[in-house]
């Protein structure tokens, strides 16, 4: 899949060099563009971004902050694997967080955000009446979390989010083949999207935690 089809949290800003080489790679790690465990070439992926390889080692740096990545002394730098056992832990801060991140939302979304929500909304109904698209269906679900996350306009509260969204989305990516449903868990978005843009938190936290709760229950089915 194309890198351009995951939007970034924030469309129109102005990114640095070693931010746009953050998000890139950060985003084919996450879908498994780079399979876990392959070699990261600094090299090659300063070429493939069009970048220098100062911007790659800085987003590097944040990619093993971020776990997408380990480096080994004297081996070098690895994309991490995609551990099964992560999904409890992962899952038990996100079913606390989202909850508050889509409530939050709710509350703080400006014009805005609303708008962007809403126009995610209608890709959500096109993507419905589609034949199932599962690389599609993944950058879609990347960018509504993001831009629910976004619209908390809490910066700390949305990093801390991206990064275990990220680390969920390489789980479902690994098992992507054995996933019965992933076109309806994607859409169980929109009634999120409609509670977020309509302004009632207490709604938009329950359907948040559903998803996530969903979203365990489906991984740990198709293992």
């Amino acid at each position: 899949m194309a890198m351009q089809q995951v939007v970034t949290e924030a469309a129109g800003e102005e990114l640095s060099l070693a931010e746009r080489a953050y998000r890139a790679i950060r985003d084919r790690l996450v879908m498994l563009e780079i399979r876990p465990g392959a070699p990261i070439n600094e090299e090659q992926l300063a070429q493939s971004l069009g970048v220098g390889r100062t911007p790659v080692r800085e987003a590097l740096k944040r990619l093993q902050y971020e776990r997408l990545i380990t480096t080994y002394p004297r081996r070098g730098t690895f994309a991490t694997d995609v551990n099964i056992t992560d999904l409890a832990h992962i899952s038990e801060v996100r079913q606390e967080l989202e909850p508050l991140a889509a409530a939050q939302a709710a509350r703080r979304a400006t014009a805005a955000d609303r708008a962007a929500l809403t126009a995610l909304r209608r890709e959500l109904r096109d993507a419905a009446g589609r034949p199932p698209d599962a690389a599609g269906l993944m950058s879609l679900d990347l960018k509504v979390h993001r831009a629910v996350y976004a619209a908390t306009h809490n910066p700390y509260l949305a990093d801390t989010l991206i990064r275990h969204d990220n680390l969920a989305t390489r789980i479902w990516c690994l098992f992507i083949d054995r996933l019965s449903d992933m076109a309806g868990h994607v859409e169980e978005h929109g009634p999120l999207i409609e509670a977020i843009v309509g302004g009632d938190p207490d709604a938009a936290a329950r359907l948040a935690r559903g998803h996530v709760v969903n979203f365990e229950r489906a991984v740990r089915e198709a293992i």
